[in-house]
Parts: structure tokens; C-alpha cells; sequence
């Protein structure tokens, strides 16, 4: 019942897991009533507009977590977030009105174990902390009351989520079916057929052919937009010969890096803190057995390896657990060591060697490190001046006359691939080279290795038919493997008939090709000693694949030939595949049903059938929900969430 909870307003959800871990403080976000304090209702039921902003700028929070970067509220809106908001609080709304309608309530046992369980309200001990929970809901302007009236709201909700959707099993025959569909097997044999095997040489077209294949294609033979562009450039390493370094700042450069030249032995080690020492010595002791591994525990405890690996150690910064982690020889686990969080098990991972690099042996690195590094503060310095001269009007080719600038000149695609070297290999170059436009004037950009550019876009060359003359071998080239292509086809087409007429023993026509069979010999009379005229199959090097499933693959061979294998119906029958510009032909030898009382075929039984459980039960409580805002009757404040919506950022 997890996976219903997304349908319906879930105060634990969004306010404990979302807005009580960051709280809407640090966006700038106090109060969101725009002058109205509902955003809508259902029936008696209201939806408040602090409701809707809590539960939207929780959303945008989590949303933003989960990609790594901000959402504006712009960004959301494009996405639809806001109305998958409004209809998850209308939904929740419906739910709470019918929980009103039949008297549907928890008790304070109820709500008081919720608000215990929360792991936003819990202290350094790891228990519940009043004084968090009044802070966190202080932050987000709520009072207590209100806060366990949400929470009793909540799980009312869910008693009606659970007796609406509870239950649910999906039907026998359609996990059976879905299984069999999975666990199936097929036998076939392909072969692809190449310009090797055409009756004849392709015959070289004549010039109108080729000028009318290039008219025909012409989106083919097209130069695409070009956008011509002008720059200037300078970067630290065309600086870099000018550069002057000393031995004493070589030395200097060497010393401020002494931990990167000279290290002392280490260990990659991960540590698992236990409750308590007795649960730490048990989980050594099938470790130790070889009952359990190391991350066993780590995925018991709900962590992940991320969680508990610490890094390169040395002796001294793994202190009390130092001896006995650097006495392994190889990987391996040690403890219980007593730590300053408790009894805890060490995974020694990796040995990582002393490193100890003389000066002598880093002097020509450094050299150019340092060389660099000084050639971006000499560009820095230099791109003050620059800007000035671009503000002031100068050119381009002024820039390039007066400065170090360098001038380059550029015709850009869209969707070019980065090069290794020239300035389109930089990702800010060639975000503005799509954007640039004539009007522009130019500007002083920052390159990522700390050089500077700017650009100017000369002209826009639109789309154009390339000349006939221009792409001619093109042309040709493209003809003839449209025309391999389809003389394949056709081939592959008249094997197929001979190979269905070898097995067919209808009579076939005279010009086919036949093998003479004598008739039997109580033959009537006026037929005896006549032969009968039968196709002979073609000889055909055909690759037989055993067993195959649907999710399998067949090395070198495009992935259309094994799908069309299974969407064949007759055990026998021969089709031609066209995939990728190739040409198979491919025989369906056996169907296998799967038994599906194997140990396999139950394990994904039990997998389809939850994944069906969890449709059915899904669509069965949206039926209900529309159901319920329907009875209830749905009011909608568009003017209060559009106020609300312009407020979130």
C-alpha cells in the first residue's frame, strides 16, 4: 500500500520528510496566503493555502535533491509540478471529507506514535526531543494542535486508502499469462543476406538517375544551417612559453605539495558502529564463519557502503583500530574496536603503498603545473583591459591587432561534436555560438581552464541543397546501397516463397525449381511410373539459436530480428526481417511454454503479481477518489494559487 500514499495528501510525507528537514526559512518563504487563506475544498473539507505551498515548495525541495540542482518555480510549472500538487491535495481533500462523512478517526495512541517515530523530531540521543519538535514546527508556523489535527487527518486517510485498496489479488490466469509471456523460449534460425548473394552485379546507374535520386533525397544532400562565426581567444597555455620560473619557485610549489609527493602508508577502510558490543561480536563471529559479509550488515542496518566508508587512512589517523587494521596483510574485517561511537567492525579494503616522490622526479610536472598556473593569473590580469577595449567598441580585429587575443574564425553547426583541441572543445564556446545572434555585441566570456573569449556571428547560412556536382559520389554511393537494399528484399521475398513451396506440397509452378520424386507403387494405373514436380528448399547457411528469450540478444545481429522471432505464430514459417539496412530471414523452429512451477518461474510470479497488485490497487483507489471528489463537490481559488505560485521560488 506504500505506492498510495503518492495519491493522496500525506502530511507525514511531505511535512516530516521534506519541509521539516530543510523548512521553508532559508527560501525567503513566510507567509502565502495572497489574501486568501483556501486554495479550494471538497465539500466541508478545506485545502488551505499554506497547505498547498508547504506541500508544492516541498516537492520543488525534493525534486531538487534528487537532480543536484535548484528548480525555479518556472521550471516546475513546465513540468506540471504545481498541478500534481493541486491534485494530490484534492484527492487527500475528497479522502478526509469521506473519513468526516462515516466518522472515520484514530485515536492519540495513534497520533502520539506517529509524532514519536519522526525522525525530524529526534534529539542527539536518537529519541524524541520536545524542544525539536516545537522548533521545527515553529519554523514552519504551525502550532502543535494544528500539527496533530494534520497528522489525525492523515491517518484517517490511510484507514480509508487501505479499506479501498487493501486486498487486492491480482487474478491467477493474468500472472500465469504474464510469467508465461516472460519465461518463454523460442528456437529459430536467420540468415542475412548480402550483395554476394544477388543473381547478378548491380548494374552502375546513368547520370538522369543520379540526378533524379538527388532530388528525390534531397533532405539527404543538404548542408545544414551554418552559423559563421568570428572570435578572439586566449588561454593560459598559449601564455605558457613566456612564463619565467625560478628553481626557488619550483621548490616552493614542490614543498606546498609535499602531501601529493610524499605519503605515508595508508588503508582504504570502511567502519560499522553496533548498538552495542555484544551485537558487534556476534556479527564478527559469522563474518568469521562465513555465515555473513561485512556489507551484509551495512545493507541490514539500512546503510549503504557510501555510508560507512571513511577513506585512506594512515596508522595514526585510524587510532585505536590502527594496529589491528594495518596488521592484515590482505582485505579483511577486524574487531570489535572500541571507538568513540561505540563498538564498531573495521573492512580493510585496499593496501595503498607509501608514495615518496623526489623533487627531481616532480621537478618537470610541476614545471608545467606552475607554468600554467601562473599563465591563468596572467590572463586574469589581463582580462580587465579586455573587457574595457570591448565596452569602448573595439573590434574583434582590434582585439587581435592590440592584445594577445588570438583571432579565429569558425562555421558552426548546431550539434557539432566536440572537438579534442580548438575552442569549440569548450562547453561554454559552444553554448553561446548556438545562442549568439547579429544583433549581439561582443562580450568578454570565461573558458573553463581559465581563459577568456569572445565571439561575434557574421552571418546565418540557412539550409540548401547541396549541387549535384558538389556530392555527386555521394549521390551514387547512396543510390547503389538503396538499390543492394532493395534488390535484397526482393531476393529474401522469392527465397521465402521457395523455401514455403519446398515444404507446401501443393503443386508449384514449372519454372520453380524441382526435384523428381517417383509415386508409390499401388499408384492408380494411368499414374504409374509419373514423377510429381516439388520446390527445392535453397541452400541457405542458416545460424540456429536455442532457447532464446525475449530479453536476449544475439551477437552482431540487430535486436529487430529476435522481436519479430516472437510476434511469429506458426512453428515453420519463414519471414523476412529488414533491420538496420540489413536483410535476414528468419525461421521460427519451436515454441517452449515454461514450467511455471519452477523455482524461477515462481520467483517471478511473485514479481509480476506484485507489480499487478500494485496497478490494480492503484487504479482501483483513483476510481474511488474520483468517486469521492465528484460526491463531495470540488470548489477551486485559482486566484489564490496563482498568488501562492507567483510567491514560490
Amino acid at each position: 500500500m506504500k505506492n498510495l500514499r503518492t495519491h493522496g495528501k500525506s502530511t507525514v510525507v511531505w511535512l516530516l520528510m521534506g519541509l521539516l528537514i530543510l523548512g521553508l526559512g532559508g527560501f525567503g518563504v513566510t507567509s502565502f496566503s495572497g489574501g486568501s487563506s483556501e486554495i479550494g475544498s471538497v465539500g466541508e473539507t478545506k485545502i488551505t493555502a499554506d497547505e498547498y505551498a508547504r506541500a508544492l515548495q516541498s516537492q520543488i525541495n525534493e525534486y531538487s535533491r534528487q537532480t543536484g540542482q535548484p528548480l525555479t518555480m518556472a521550471q516546475a510549472a513546465s513540468i506540471g509540478l504545481p498541478q500534481a500538487v493541486q491534485a494530490q491535495l484534492f484527492t487527500g481533500a475528497a479522502l478526509e471529507e469521506q473519513a468526516r462523512r462515516i466518522g472515520v478517526s484514530v485515536g492519540d495512541e495513534r497520533v502520539a506514535k506517529t509524532i514519536l517515530d519522526a525522525a525530524a523530531f529526534r534529539g542527539p540521543n536518537g529519541k524524541f526531543d520536545r524542544t525539536a519538535y516545537r522548533e521545527v514546527l515553529n519554523r514552519q508556523q504551525m502550532t502543535e494542535a494544528e500539527f496533530e489535527t494534520a497528522i489525525r487527518s492523515d491517518e484517517a486517510r490511510l484507514l480509508i486508502q487501505r479499506s479501498v485498496a487493501g486486498g487486492v489479488v491480482a487474478p491467477a490466469p493474468m500472472v500465469d499469462l504474464t510469467a508465461a509471456w516472460l519465461l518463454g523460449t523460442r528456437d529459430l534460425a536467420w540468415v542475412e543476406l548480402d550483395e554476394d548473394q544477388l543473381p547478378s552485379p548491380v548494374a552502375d546507374p546513368d547520370e538522369d538517375a543520379l540526378h533524379a535520386w538527388h532530388e528525390a533525397n534531397a533532405d539527404r544532400f543538404t548542408s545544414p544551417e551554418t552559423r559563421k562565426i568570428s572570435y578572439v581567444w586566449l588561454t593560459p597555455e598559449m601564455l605558457t612559453d613566456e612564463v619565467q620560473l625560478d628553481e626557488a619557485a619550483l621548490r616552493d610549489a614542490y614543498e606546498a605539495q609535499i602531501d601529493k609527493y610524499r605519503q605515508p602508508e595508508r588503508r582504504l577502510v570502511s567502519r560499522l558502529v553496533f548498538p552495542t558490543l555484544e551485537e558487534a561480536q556476534q556479527a564478527m563471529a559469522s563474518i568469521e564463519a562465513g555465515e555473513a559479509s561485512f556489507d551484509t550488515y551495512v545493507t541490514q542496518r539500512g546503510l549503504t557502503t557510501d555510508d560507512v566508508e571513511l577513506g585512506e587512512l594512515t596508522k595514526a589517523e585510524l587510532d585505536a583500530a590502527g594496529d589491528a587494521v594495518f596488521a592484515l596483510d590482505n582485505p579483511g574485517v577486524v574487531g570489535p574496536i572500541d571507538t568513540a561511537l561505540g563498538p564498531a567492525l573495521f573492512s580493510m579494503n585496499a593496501i595503498l603503498d607509501p608514495v615518496d616522490i623526489p623533487f627531481e622526479d616532480a621537478r618537470e610536472g610541476l614545471r608545467a603545473e606552475a607554468a600554467l598556473d601562473r599563465a591563468a593569473r596572467m590572463v586574469d590580469d589581463l582580462s580587465s583591459g579586455f573587457e574595457d577595449l570591448l565596452a569602448g567598441g573595439a573590434t574583434l580585429e582590434d582585439m587581435a591587432d592590440e592584445t594577445r587575443m588570438q583571432m579565429g574564425q569558425i562555421d558552426w553547426v548546431s550539434g557539432s561534436p566536440a572537438e579534442a583541441s580548438g575552442i569549440s572543445g569548450y562547453e561554454a564556446f559552444r553554448e553561446m555560438a548556438e545562442t549568439v545572434t547579429e544583433q549581439d555585441f561582443p562580450e568578454l566570456f570565461q573558458l573553463d581552464d581559465g581563459g577568456v573569449f569572445a565571439l561575434r556571428l557574421d552571418e546565418v547560412v540557412p539550409p540548401a541543397l547541396i549541387p549535384f556536382e558538389d556530392v555527386r559520389e555521394e549521390v551514387e554511393a547512396d543510390w547503389r546501397a538503396a538499390e543492394i537494399h532493395r534488390q535484397l528484399l526482393s531476393l529474401a521475398e522469392e527465397k521465402k516463397v521457395e523455401i514455403t513451396a519446398a515444404r507446401d506440397p501443393a503443386p508449384v509452378p514449372a519454372a520453380s525449381a524441382v526435384s523428381r520424386v517417383a509415386l508409390p507403387e499401388d499408384a492408380p494405373e494411368e499414374d504409374e511410373g509419373a514423377l510429381v514436380e516439388t520446390a527445392a528448399e535453397p541452400e541457405l547457411s542458416w545460424t540456429v539459436e536455442t532457447d532464446m528469450r525475449r530479453d536476449g540478444w544475439i551477437e552482431d545481429v540487430p535486436a529487430d530480428v529476435l522481436i519479430h522471432a516472437f510476434s511469429m505464430k506458426d512453428v515453420g514459417a519463414v519471414d523476412v526481417v529488414d533491420a538496420q539496412q540489413r536483410v535476414f530471414l528468419v525461421r521460427l523452429d519451436a515454441i517452449h511454454q515454461p514450467d511455471l512451477s519452477e523455482e524461477e518461474a515462481l520467483r517471478v510470479k511473485e514479481a509480476v503479481s506484485a507489480r499487478l497488485e500494485q496497478s490494480l490497487q492503484a487504479d482501483l483507489f483513483d476510481y474511488y477518489a474520483r468517486a469521492a471528489q465528484r460526491k463531495g463537490g470540488i470548489q477551486v481559488n485559482q486566484a489564490a494559487i496563482n498568488a501562492i505560485n507567483a510567491q514560490v521560488y
